[in-house]
């Protein structure tokens, strides 16, 4: 028996890191997902792996931040596999790199949408279907950068903040229901996302100093993400709700310091 058999699963951003962890995760464990991206071959490797390992994968090319396309893929879960039990709002963007006052009104837009607008639309039409069976389980990728300064651009920052007050909030809007909704608060992962910044240092010959500003003194794997969306998309996290959860190697336990105080 797998943890999630004869479960539904919609995955936002399946199409590399943290998303195609979690469709394999998923999968793995019995799911039936839909799993969503606009990367064409990247969503056609993580249904292809899925298939591989004797999973059940369906595809669907859209944009998590546009809401017709938003419910069509939702409906998907439901024409395809006839329930939709979790849904995994994981498709994001970074935003980029230029000081807050040099940041265009346009950028910041477009991140809220993506990042924030996004996570809102998945609730909005997930929960729908899952209130009328009286249980479901809501997923959000929030981030450190959401809890603490310096973990991102500005505008990412914000929109992740966003994400853990929407989780908060859509918790209790759905008091009684039996919808639970939570998010998780990624440190530094490499993903697609982020690789340009390993590639960097590595490049660089500072690979070594990666993550070093946490108790771990490394970088995360998409699998480590994944495996907390596992549980909370499971039957294993039924009292969890309302919850912000950050996998980040202790990072947004500590105060900036130069030594170990021993």
């Amino acid at each position: 028996m797998g943890r999630l058999d004869g479960k539904v699963a919609v995955i936002t951003g399946a199409a590399s890191g943290i998303g195609r962890a979690s469709a394999i995760a998923f999968a793995r464990e019995g799911a039936r997902i839909v799993i969503v991206d606009r990367n064409v071959d990247g969503l056609h490797a993580t249904a292809s792996t899925i298939a591989n390992n004797g999973g059940n994968a369906e595809t669907v090319i859209a944009d998590a931040s546009e809401e017709d396309e938003v419910k069509a893929f939702t409906d998907r879960a439901l024409e395809k596999f006839g329930a939709l039990d979790i849904m995994f709002a994981n498709a994001g963007i970074i935003g980029g790199p230029d000081p807050l006052l040099e940041q265009s009104v346009e950028l910041w837009s477009h991140v809220l949408r993506v990042n924030l607008i996004g996570p809102f639309l998945a609730i909005k039409y997930s929960a729908k279907r899952m209130i009328d069976k009286g249980r479901g389980s809501i997923i959000l990728t929030a981030s450190a950068a959401g809890m603490r300064a310096n973990g991102g651009g500005s505008p990412y920052s914000a929109s992740k903040a966003g994400v853990i007050s929407l989780a908060q909030t859509a918790a209790n809007a759905f008091l009684g229901t039996g919808v639970r909704v939570n998010a998780i608060c990624p440190g530094l992962i490499e993903t697609g996302m982020t690789r340009w910044l390993f590639e960097l240092a590595r490049d660089r010959g500072t690979a070594h100093k990666i993550g070093q500003l946490n108790p771990l003194q490394r970088a995360g794997q998409p699998e480590e993400i994944a495996a907390m969306a596992l549980f909370l998309a499971s039957d294993e996290s039924s009292y969890v709700n309302g919850q912000a959860f950050p996998v980040d190697g202790g990072l947004t336990s500590t105060l900036p310091f130069t030594r170990p105080i021993r």
